[in-house]
C-alpha cells in the first residue's frame, strides 16, 4: 500500500515595492515623461498637489498582480501608498514595511536603510525588492543574511519600470515556483 504524500503548500514569493523611481519616474534629462494618469473627479483631494502623480502607469497595477506575489510597500510613503497611489493603480490595500529606529552606524558602511528590515520581513521566504537604491552591499549582505531565493531588482528611476523590467520579475518567479 501506497501512500499520498500532501504537495507541499509554497507561499507567494513577497514583492517589496518602492514608489519614487520604480512607480513615479523622475524623467530624464530629454524631458519627463507623457502624464499617464488622467485628472478625474475620483483622484483624492490630496494628490491634486503632486505633479509626479500623473507620471504613474495605471497598468503597471495589473502587471504586479500578475507577478502573482504577495506585494508589500516598502517606501517612504508608508500608508499614503494605499491612500493615494494604490488608487491610481488599481491596486487593492497594501500591507506597509514598517522600518526600523536604527541609525547608519549599526548596519555596514553601504547597506540601503532598508535592507535588513526587507530581510527580516521576509523571515526566509523569496522576495523580490524593487527600488532605484540597491548597491552591491546589499546583495552582499542579502545573500548572507538571508537563507531563501532572493531578486534585489534596481529600477532606472528615470524611466519607473519597463517591458524590461517586467520580463526580469516574471522570470524569477517562474524560476523559484515548484514544477
Amino acid at each position: 500500500m501506497t501512500s499520498a504524500r500532501a504537495p507541499e503548500r509554497r507561499e507567494r514569493p513577497l514583492l517589496f515595492l518602492d514608489v519614487d523611481g520604480p512607480l513615479i519616474p523622475f524623467g530624464s534629462p530629454a524631458g519627463p515623461p507623457p502624464a499617464t494618469v488622467p485628472a478625474t473627479a475620483t483622484t483624492a483631494p490630496r494628490d491634486q498637489g503632486n505633479p509626479l502623480l500623473a507620471r504613474l502607469d495605471p497598468d503597471i497595477g495589473r502587471r504586479l498582480l500578475s507577478l502573482g506575489c504577495h506585494l508589500i510597500w516598502a517606501t517612504t510613503w508608508m500608508e499614503e501608498a494605499n491612500e493615494v497611489v494604490a488608487p491610481l493603480l488599481g491596486l487593492p490595500r497594501l500591507p506597509v514595511l514598517d522600518w526600523p529606529d536604527t541609525g547608519p552606524e549599526e548596519d555596514p558602511r553601504g547597506l540601503h536603510w532598508k535592507t535588513r528590515a526587507l530581510v527580516e520581513r521576509a523571515e526566509g521566504r523569496p522576495f523580490i525588492w524593487v527600488d532605484d537604491e540597491i548597491g552591491p552591499m546589499d546583495h552582499l549582505w542579502t545573500a548572507a543574511a538571508h537563507p531563501g531565493p532572493s531578486l534585489l531588482h534596481e529600477v532606472d528611476p528615470t524611466r519607473g519600470l519597463t517591458d524590461t523590467d517586467f520580463v526580469a520579475l516574471a522570470a524569477w518567479c517562474r524560476s523559484i515556483r515548484p514544477t
